[in-house]
């Protein structure tokens, strides 16, 4: 997939394409089914299919006292939309001075003359231009002046939508397992394993901390069952806490992650300090607590373990979220 960072890198001449528009924020399977008529209509014409999406999300700029936290940071969001077998994703920088084109600006300058689109995939609530002044019936009008067709979304018949929203209001609530029927994947967050304050390790139970710079919307506060991926791409199972660590009287917000089975031979030299990780939630198990002791907490922590432990190779044994 090419990746044109900005207006400018995109190249002249370009091949006439199927464009669609969109933030894109999680790319869930609402997401993927539209890319996925994108795709189909290009490949029956012969065109390139294109995304447009914009960095960052257009609320951040026009409300900047509610940010909205977003679900995947831009690198995991291109990455998430070159699976989707794009041939091209533009990623448009958003500021103010972009926002006062209008409709027809946004259409010609950046549809037309930019993209060299013949066909524009979009929903019938679509919005854009000038304070969102154009919709679906002004994208139609667009396309007769400019000679490309407009192909409504199809409906997909769902009893809900799949939507961002649904995705944040779940990952708020620590429904991790909700989220990923609408993501069609279980959520990920990435970050840099960083030392915290070994507690853990104290307590037979070392984590790997990660940084408070963590990529992509970090459930609310509990234990989950997941993984931990490390950059060589080894996969392990852990135990991971979201949370300010109460028993201990703690107030930062913390992810950290407790790998558990590694084999006899990687426990000596399991070392991730300084390397960027990611962590992927498959099951809340519980709230986060403040208990009346250390042993009541090796306790919670032991059981955190072996649920951990049931719930993976469980999920091992059947299909993922979104699968046939």
């Amino acid at each position: 997939m090419h990746y044109w960072d900005g207006l400018a890198a995109v190249p002249s001449g370009l091949e006439p394409s199927v464009v669609t528009i969109g933030n894109f924020d999680g790319v869930h399977r609402g997401h993927r089914q539209v890319l996925d008529q994108v795709v189909t209509a290009a490949r029956a014409e012969g065109l390139a299919a294109v995304a447009l999406t914009f960095d960052p999300h257009p609320r951040a700029v026009h409300r900047p006292n509610e940010p909205q936290e977003a679900i995947t940071d831009l690198s995991e969001k291109v990455r998430l939309l070159a699976e989707t077998g794009l041939d091209a994703l533009l990623v448009v920088h958003y500021t103010l001075d972009f926002a006062q084109l209008t409709p027809e600006e946004f259409v010609r300058d950046v549809i037309v003359e930019t993209l060299n689109a013949r066909s524009v995939v979009v929903g019938r609530d679509v919005r854009f231009g000038l304070r969102n002044s154009g919709d679906f019936d002004t994208m139609v009008e667009l396309g007769r002046k400019y000679h490309f067709t407009v192909i409504p979304v199809a409906d997909f018949g769902e009893d809900r939508r799949c939507s961002s929203t649904w995705v944040r209001d779940a990952l708020r609530a620590g429904d991790v397992a909700e989220a990923a029927g609408v993501l069609g994947r279980h959520h990920r967050v990435h970050g840099e394993v960083v030392h915290g304050f070994a507690r853990g390790r104290e307590l037979g139970f070392p984590t790997a901390n990660l940084s408070d710079e963590v990529q992509g919307m970090i459930p609310a506060d509990g234990v989950y069952a997941g993984w931990l991926h490390e950059e060589s791409g080894r996969r392990w199972p852990a135990a991971i806490s979201v949370g300010s660590n109460p028993t201990f009287d703690g107030v930062a917000r913390v992810v950290e992650a407790h790998v558990i089975d590694r084999p006899r031979e990687a426990v000596e030299d399991f070392d991730l300090y300084g390397q960027q990780v990611t962590v992927e939630f498959v099951e809340r198990l519980r709230g986060m607590v403040a208990f009346e002791g250390i042993p009541k907490l090796i306790d919670q922590m032991t059981d955190d373990v072996e649920r951990t432990r049931r719930i993976l190779t469980a999920a091992a044994e059947r299909p993922g979220p979104g699968a046939a």
